[in-house]
């Protein structure tokens, strides 16, 4: 689940994204201060809580630390929207009340989106084999080609998917 950014937070990520290149605390700082008294520690202490979350990696550069955001704020949105909308008992009823609060421009954001959705549509599953049917005897006698599967499960759910078995937590930032 996204945790909604705190109002500074959300200060400060806004610069940063509309930025898009690695900043400096200092950066920050000054075009904070044109809107609010903050001190340098304040926005330093952000900065570092939002690396700590995940939400920024950051190079250090002579002294000082260049910070720069891990995705988009679109992502961000993307995931809060999602969140939302998994809270709810009734996702399409969820969604029919949420159309209705949009804008004749948002809906029409969100026609141009499905459109291009549709131009990359997600790969199907495999389709997965009966429990009960026979073996390829033909495929594990194929040794010449490759095509030797040595007893080993390649269905979806097997050893070489990936599901269930992956180690070391999640690749994240703060690990560049």
């Amino acid at each position: 689940m996204v945790r909604q950014l705190g109002e500074l937070e959300n200060d400060i990520m806004t610069r940063v994204w509309q930025w898009n290149r690695p900043v400096t605390v200092r950066e920050v700082l000054l075009d904070l201060q044109a809107e609010r008294d903050i001190a340098y520690t304040t926005v330093m202490t952000v900065l570092d809580k939002l690396f700590r979350k995940g939400w920024l990696r950051r190079d250090q550069v002579g002294r000082a630390y260049r910070y720069e955001p891990v995705s988009s704020r679109e992502a961000y949105t993307a995931a809060l929207m999602n969140d939302a909308w998994g809270t709810s008992d009734n996702p399409a009823a969820a969604l029919v009340h949420f159309f209705g609060l949009m804008s004749p421009e948002q809906r029409e954001a969100l026609r141009d989106a499905l459109r291009v959705a549709a131009l990359f549509p997600a790969p199907a599953d495999p389709e997965p084999s009966p429990p009960d049917a026979e073996p390829d005897r033909a495929a594990e006698t194929r040794s010449d080609t490759g095509a030797h599967t040595g007893g080993h499960s390649e269905r979806p759910d097997g050893p070489h998917s990936g599901a269930g078995g992956e180690t070391g937590g999640t690749a994240g930032a703060g690990t560049r």
